[in-house]
């Protein structure tokens, strides 16, 4: 080991050590506010501010819980091993509707990284002009089978998924459409997959048209260093969409466990059918014989015993062959005992009229032999045959799906997400390697950043709902806090709000939340800032945070509608829609004012509030004069972090393209 080497590791020792101590002074001193705020402070009188108030408190230490959590492992990973010699690897670049330009920038780039590679275009809106370009190049162009016609896409997981069952490359490296690739990109991180238990190996996501101010928030160094970094050392980084390799078995391996879970889903679903069915048929057959009453209970007892068997994960096929017996042993005594009833009924039926029971077949029957006729209990057969027909029609093609295997989740518009912890949960291993090796483009104005961070909250509130960590299996528990605490972020727009409303109460109208005197309160309060504070200046030094704690706060509205829209789509079954992030900016760039009119009313509302605090002060008629200017420094602080609004209103991108593979 090099002396560079071993110094970086004890610097970076050193600085793990020193952030744990300040997440423990964090967490202690968190731990004392928030204890006095819920025993000792509470204004009982005005619930309906003080509960939001202490809850919104509550939130906010959980979540500087799980950020202290995510840093506790911060991983600074050694140089990686040399690449295999003989690696496949199939480059996948993303498109939909991205100019062909832009698109070919990236593709020829691709093209001409240097470790041995397939390149391959991957055109969702299958343009003419993209084939015809790609193959100009020298480049693979891959678009949709005829199979998906009229079937659900599932977007961009829809276009991957097609892509891997149309490719054969060991390893994938996925690129959205403006992320141009270094040559090195392979060389660099096809080492990692030594180990064999690795699925993915994910790099950062950097921007080139972004300048020094970033004034829409695009560079995240935070999360593409010291989160991933600490995440990375819980082995739980995920793939973030692009700039990342990923094992082609891993995937497979997750598209057949996939399959096999739907076709059990069908199979569950058909036998809980299946029972509502026998359990009508033994009501509607209370006076029928006993061989009825027996045969009915033996295949409730094997649509029991067949639930018993798919839940203990035993193969589908065996256990609807098992039931399919069971089912046709039941129906023979049925069958018997029904044909001596129906031999009865004939006999009864040809004394009524005269006639052989063979004549009675063909006669035409009158009105006392329907009569006759109606009023028999008929046999259960049908119901046996109904019960078979459901479980042998299960839909083992997953007819609904243009394919039945999809290696990439397709249960949320975050796809890298979702697929990142469903291989988790399978005992892939994933890691981060902290180095820029592509360069992209941000959103260039202010809607398209919108439309973006609103998608990516949408999907990964969306997979929060379907696929809690805390209870997923195979995760580990660090895991489940790493995945838990990007999904806890999104609910900031909630404690937001309560944040903004509580210095207007006061200052408005004198509602004071907390019931107690200035020096107890800052004795409790400050410790616990200073710390926070500090703890987020170590853990972020030398890099540019501040964008990033703004719009925290400042895109409230974003997060309170993805909460929203999330949970009616996995409620309700509401569409989300699927908007790919635009590159360029507007056609006639102008500010847009109207994107961020809740921010700039809430502004409004919060200069007011000062203004009739200081009102209320200088008649004497405020609460206190201490509550007064600690809450107008509340105010001054919310002003501050939502002034970030009117710049990104104002701004209307870069007009160059910056990107290199420099």
């Amino acid at each position: 080991m090099s002396g560079r080497h071993q110094a970086l590791l004890q610097v970076g020792d050193t600085r793990r050590w020193g952030i744990r101590a300040l997440v423990v002074l964090t967490l202690v001193t968190g731990a004392d506010y928030l204890v006095w705020r819920w025993l000792d402070s509470i204004n009982w009188a005005q619930w309906w501010l003080a509960v939001p108030l202490v809850l919104a408190e509550t939130y906010s230490l959980l979540d500087a819980f799980l950020f202290g959590a995510t840093v506790w492992r911060i991983r600074q990973r050694a140089e990686p091993p040399p690449p295999p010699p003989d690696a496949t690897v199939d480059v996948f670049v993303t498109t939909y509707d991205e100019p062909v330009d832009l698109v070919m920038v990236t593709a020829r780039a691709a093209r001409d990284i240097r470790y041995p590679h397939r390149t391959w275009v991957l055109d969702d809106g299958a343009r003419p002009e993209v084939q015809d370009a790609a193959l100009t190049a020298g480049v693979g162009y891959l678009t949709r089978s005829a199979d998906w016609a009229g079937m659900p896409r599932h977007a961009k997981a829809g276009n991957l998924n097609n892509a891997l069952l149309a490719t054969d490359g060991e390893f994938l490296l996925v690129l959205d459409a403006d992320q141009v690739p270094h040559p090195t990109i392979l060389d660099r991180t096809l080492g990692w997959f030594d180990d064999p238990r690795v699925a993915l190996v994910q790099t950062p996501q950097w921007f080139a048209n972004v300048d020094d101010d970033d004034v829409l928030g695009s560079q995240a160094p935070l999360f593409y260093g010291p989160i991933q970094q600490g995440k990375d050392g819980w082995d739980a980084a995920y793939f973030c969409g692009s700039n990342a390799v990923l094992r082609r078995e891993a995937l497979m391996q997750l598209g057949v466990a996939g399959y096999v879970r739907a076709v059990e889903r069908s199979i569950r679903d058909a036998l809980r059918t299946a029972g509502r069915v026998i359990a009508r048929a033994r009501t509607e057959a209370r006076a029928a014989g006993p061989a009825v009453h027996a045969a009915l209970g033996e295949v409730a007892g094997a649509v029991r015993r067949a639930r018993v068997e798919v839940a203990a994960g035993e193969p589908v096929s065996e256990v609807t062959y098992r039931f399919q017996q069971r089912v046709d042993a039941a129906g023979r005594g049925v069958v018997t005992d029904d044909l001596a009833r129906m031999e009865a009924d004939l006999a009864e039926i040809a004394g009524m009229t005269g006639r052989s029971g063979a004549a009675v077949l063909t006669a035409e029957l009158d009105g006392a032999v329907l009569t006759r006729l109606a009023q028999r209990d008929w046999s259960p057969i049908a119901a046996l045959e109904s019960v078979k027909a459901l479980v042998c029609s299960v839909d083992v093609d997953l007819a609904g799906e243009a394919q039945p295997v999809m290696p990439l989740a397709t249960n949320s518009v975050t796809e890298d997400m979702a697929t990142s912890m469903r291989l988790h949960a399978m005992g892939w291993r994933t890691v981060y390697h902290h180095e820029v090796l592509a360069r992209g483009l941000a959103p260039q104005d202010l809607a398209a950043m919108l439309a973006q961070r609103l998608r990516w909250s949408q999907g990964t509130l969306q997979l929060a709902l379907r696929q809690n960590p805390l209870v997923q299996r195979g995760l580990s528990v660090g895991q489940r806090l790493m995945y838990l605490a990007t999904m806890w972020s999104y609910l900031a727009g909630f404690a937001a709000l309560v944040y903004i409303a509580a210095p207007i109460a006061y200052l408005c109208f004198g509602v004071r939340p907390v019931n107690a005197d200035g020096d107890a309160f800052l004795l409790h309060l400050v410790p616990f800032l200073l710390t926070t504070l500090l703890l987020f200046r170590v853990v972020g030094h030398g890099m540019r945070t501040w964008r990033g704690q703004q719009y925290s706060l400042a895109l409230f509205p974003v997060w309170i509608r993805a909460c929203t829209t999330a949970a009616a789509n996995v409620l309700f079954h509401r569409d989300l829609g699927f908007v790919v992030t635009p590159k360029t900016p507007t056609a006639t760039p102008r500010p847009a004012w109207r994107l961020v009119r809740v921010q700039l009313v809430t502004m409004g509302l919060l200069v007011a509030a000062a203004v009739v605090g200081l009102v209320r002060l200088h008649l004497g008629i405020a609460p206190s004069a201490y509550g007064t200017w600690v809450n107008l420094a509340w105010v001054a602080y919310d002003l501050l972090v939502l002034s970030v609004v009117v710049p990104a209103a104002r701004h209307l991108g870069l007009a160059t393209d910056e990107r290199t593979t420099a």
